[in-house]
């Protein structure tokens, strides 16, 4: 599944702004700054489709892009980022519960770590409730470029350990500086639009 075309379709502050069609949707999730809208660019073959920033807490809305006028990529706000109001958390947490709870459009959902840390509490939550609501448990394990090719095993094994991961096949290493792994998630992506 190659992306030829893709577009920033709706920018979602609230649930009456969600896209009321029923094209399929694949949903990144993860914490701040771990890397979902670079991922989103490079997956897509875009520089700027996404923004991205080194700041955390960048995305705080949901961002739906459409793919090839046949299914879309969902941009959930990062979770876990200290410096906002407890007003701006709380408004986050509840546009991102009720969209993985309510969505029926949604697919899957992909959980986005970064490959150098061990995954945190708040990570081993989301995960254990994407295996709760039905979902496959993929992990897409960013800044693979970062590390020494010789660690990489070793922080993937973390990875699976720390979440609980029973099949090592469903965590992609992946790289948006040179796309370790986009053929093989883009394989992925095509098998679940097309289930």
């Amino acid at each position: 599944m190659k992306i030829k075309d893709i577009e920033l379709e709706q920018v979602a502050g609230f649930k009456s702004q969600w896209p009321n069609d029923d094209l399929a949707e694949i949903a990144f999730v993860g914490r701040s700054n771990v890397g979902k809208s670079s991922f989103i660019n490079s997956f897509s073959n875009r520089k700027a489709i996404a923004k991205t920033s080194s700041k955390p807490g960048k995305t705080r809305t949901i961002n739906f892009y459409r793919v090839n006028n046949a299914f879309r990529l969902v941009d959930l706000p990062g979770y876990g980022y200290a410096k906002v109001s407890k007003a701006e958390k709380a408004k986050w947490d509840k546009l991102i519960n009720e969209y993985l709870h309510e969505r029926e459009n949604l697919k899957e959902v992909f959980l986005l770590v970064d490959i150098r840390h061990e995954p945190t509490a708040l990570d081993k939550q989301m995960y254990d409730w994407i295996l709760e609501s039905g979902y496959m448990g993929f992990v897409i394990a960013t800044k693979f470029d970062k590390i020494k090719k010789g660690q990489v095993q070793k922080h993937l094994k973390q990875v699976q350990k720390t979440l609980g991961i029973e099949d090592e096949g469903l965590i992609f290493a992946y790289s948006s500086e040179t796309k370790h792994n986009k053929d093989v998630l883009e394989e992925q992506v095509e098998v679940i639009i097309n289930a």
